[in-house]
């Protein structure tokens, strides 16, 4: 897929797939008329922005035309259609790895499946950081993933640069903009920015680790199936991170063998932090569910290589964890053996992207447009940072 025409009469915009920006932007489904493939529009309204908003949207331009890399979410391109921004990207047939979540796996993914996802992840992570930048907002919301396998990183709207007057800062202090929806991803010493006006004690501010906790926190996400801390109050969800409290991924190693044996349930799971490990526990399987007659929704058992990366993008310290670089490496990846264009598809059945099945109800029936509708109508594309 190359660049795209910058007229908007070139594409055929289909339906509305999701808003946002408090309703200012809107994101379609669209066919771009000379080759018949399908896109996503960002349409955003200009007129109504703030001065603020319209600087932090050419911020975000700007670094994405700076950044070319597969596991990057393109901008195909960008111009003004009357009073709107239109900003074209791929359209990205799976949804976000939130939405599978949300829709298919409530209980969280195979870890065979996550590794896909995180490698991906970590190979976008890498080239931002070698960029010189901070991505800030990494979560499963902004891990799109394409009908062929291909694993996207959005969500470039809170990116920052630590590179000031030709060379790169040490840390940066800056807290993220419009970021209330990412809090339980931050990682702590970027939460500890919030305290510059309540304390008067040393802020050591961050670097590119805290998106490797960001991402510890995503890992707990696919694989719990919700989200470490979104339950609690903003202040909790401060000090517990500022103390040390660390989530986990949720299996036979790290319930009690007591909560197990109940009926099922997400007792315990509701904040994503394990109490401890379960005694006498033993890692084993690839973390798919076993068939105990309990049915309990996380009777399984992840690897020790899963629970050990884990352990490691979720440290405390930030000077502890590896950089993206290293993680790649990790043993936890040695399972993959396919490419993701080979493999993802196969590990998410039953989902089918939705691309697969649109176009011929779209030709064959006048109701074609509504089946496509009700087809997208599961994805959360109001958080897609496209």
């Amino acid at each position: 897929m190359g660049s795209f025409l910058p007229d908007s009469g070139s594409y055929e915009v289909l339906t509305i797939i999701g808003r946002g920006l408090d309703d200012l932007l809107a994101v379609n489904l669209a066919r771009y008329r000379p080759t018949g493939e399908h896109v996503a529009i960002r349409r955003i309204d200009m007129e109504s922005c703030t001065n603020d908003m319209v600087t932090y949207l050419q911020s975000e331009l700007q670094v994405s035309k700076l950044f070319h890399h597969s596991s990057i979410l393109p901008y195909k391109s960008v111009f003004i259609a009357e009073n709107e921004l239109w900003v074209i990207t791929p359209f990205m047939a799976y949804g976000s790895a939130r939405d599978l979540i949300c829709t298919h796996f409530t209980d969280g993914m195979a870890e065979l499946t996550i590794a896909y996802i995180l490698l991906g992840m970590l190979k976008a992570l890498e080239y931002i950081h070698h960029m010189g930048y901070v991505h800030r907002s990494v979560k499963a919301s902004h891990v799109l993933i394409s009908a062929d396998g291909q694993v996207c990183m959005s969500g470039l709207r809170s990116i920052f640069s630590l590179i000031r007057h030709g060379q790169r800062a040490r840390v940066v202090h800056d807290f993220p903009q419009y970021s209330v929806k990412v809090l339980p991803w931050l990682s702590p010493e970027v939460l500890q920015q919030l305290l510059l006006f309540l304390s008067f004690s040393e802020l050591h501010g961050y670097d590119s680790r805290s998106d490797i906790y960001s991402l510890g926190i995503t890992a707990c996400e696919l694989a719990n199936g919700h989200v470490p801390f979104k339950d609690m109050p903003a202040t909790q969800m401060l000090l517990e991170k500022l103390n040390g409290t660390v989530p986990c991924l949720l299996d036979t190693t790290t319930i009690p063998p007591e909560e197990l044996s109940l009926k099922p349930s997400r007792s315990g799971a509701d904040s994503g932090i394990c109490e401890g490990p379960g005694a006498g526990g033993v890692r084993q399987s690839n973390g798919e569910a076993s068939t105990s007659s309990s049915g309990h929704p996380y009777n399984r058992t992840f690897s020790p290589h899963f629970h050990a990366f884990v352990e490691l993008c979720l440290q405390r310290d930030p000077e502890k964890r590896p950089s993206a670089s290293t993680l790649v490496g990790h043993p936890f990846f040695k399972q993959i053996k396919r490419r993701p264009s080979e493999a993802l598809p196969e590990l998410l059945r039953p989902v089918t992207p939705i691309t697969s099945y649109e176009t011929s109800q779209m030709q064959a029936s006048p109701s074609g447009l509504a089946s496509l509708e009700s087809g997208l109508s599961h994805l959360e594309v109001d958080d897609w940072d496209f």
